[in-house]
């Protein structure tokens, strides 16, 4: 066991994608807006009602019904995950190094068939990951409740914004539907969810929970961000929306995953006090690379850094009130360039 504990989001600071949006696109007609429309309505019930008892991510239960709709099953998640994982530049680059210095963990709000998927690509052990677990082959509705699906798919089409009928929908229509006793038994991977993986991981592995490296990038990552934080560990939102800056420490603003490696390595050899000082340096120091001597970087991961960077490095910043803004800014501007506009404007 390494003294040290990394934790990390799967979408954003590893993949460009968002799989259970993409399974929406692929395999649903109008999928792509049926996914944002539930994913605003998932941020509403989040960080306007605060809803009790809601999980952030839980957009990967309310679409079920219509997964259920066009028949969609195990075989075909784990075959378009498969095929479909777009990784961050030097993601894998990131977790070899990473398995080889820290206790290492991906909590995912991604469906699990999705995560086995990247965790295989990542050459990563799926065994240190969490994630939604759904078996879609256990849910089934009979064809009077098909036919209410399908209308409902229309109404939430047609008015995008009438979250009164969302309610109504999903908290009075579908719990009367047989599908629902599952699928309130499934446990999102998110918000909460993602704060109780950790949890996990400090009891089973013994953690001390002052030597966290959390990074996450959206609304679900809130709650592990904060518990880093506030328990003197380190905060990253790693090409995050205004959600992970509002609550994170540091923001790192990067088309490339080798940028968390530098400061995972600072981390991985120091202590946080070091971590912020080597930032602070980072931003005020001319020669970077002379930056990288005195704090020991490994060779591989500076080589890696300056051949991805030739003069115009990543963003690496403390985050505080005076520059949030601008950091929301690129942020924002990078998380859409890489991942893409619909992808990167989800919550």
């Amino acid at each position: 066991m390494f003294e040290k504990s990394f934790i990390t989001d799967c979408e954003g600071p590893l993949t460009l994608n968002d799989n259970a949006f993409e399974l929406c696109a692929h395999f649903i007609e109008n999928g792509d807006e049926l996914f944002k429309t539930l994913s605003l309505y998932d941020d509403y019930l989040v960080d306007v009602v605060k809803k009790e008892g809601y999980k952030a991510g839980n957009t990967l239960k309310l679409i079920l019904p219509f997964f259920v709709l066009e028949n969609l099953k195990n075989d075909d998640l784990i075959s378009f995950s498969q095929n479909n994982i777009y990784a961050v530049r030097d993601s894998k680059f990131l977790l070899k190094y990473l398995k080889e210095s820290m206790n290492t963990y991906i909590v995912s709000t991604s469906y699990g068939q999705y995560i086995e998927a990247l965790s295989n690509y990542m050459e990563f052990p799926f065994e240190n990951a969490y994630y939604t677990d759904v078996d879609v082959d256990g849910l089934c509705l009979n064809d009077e409740e098909l036919a209410k699906i399908d209308e409902f798919k229309k109404q939430i089409l047609e008015n995008p914004e009438d979250y009164e009928l969302f309610d109504n929908i999903f908290f009075v229509e579908i719990p009367k539907m047989s599908i629902y006793e599952k699928i309130k038994q499934i446990d999102v991977v998110g918000g909460l969810g993602k704060k109780m993986a950790i949890d996990d991981i400090i009891e089973k592995d013994g953690i001390d929970i002052n030597q966290i490296l959390y990074i996450g990038d959206s609304i679900t990552d809130v709650e592990p961000l904060q518990f880093a934080r506030e328990n003197d560990g380190i905060s990253i939102s790693f090409n995050g929306n205004e959600y992970p800056l509002k609550v994170a420490e540091i923001a790192i603003v990067s088309p490339s995953a080798v940028a968390t490696a530098v400061i995972a390595n600072v981390y991985s050899q120091y202590d946080k006090s070091e971590v912020l000082k080597f930032i602070d340096e980072y931003n005020s120091q001319e020669n970077i690379e002379e930056l990288f001597e005195k704090y020991s970087i490994y060779k591989e991961i500076a080589d890696r850094f300056f051949e991805v960077f030739d003069d115009e490095y990543p963003i690496i910043k403390l985050i505080n009130e005076e520059n949030y803004d601008e950091i929301l800014k690129e942020s924002v501007s990078m998380r859409n360039n890489i991942r893409g506009e619909d992808i990167g404007g989800l919550g």
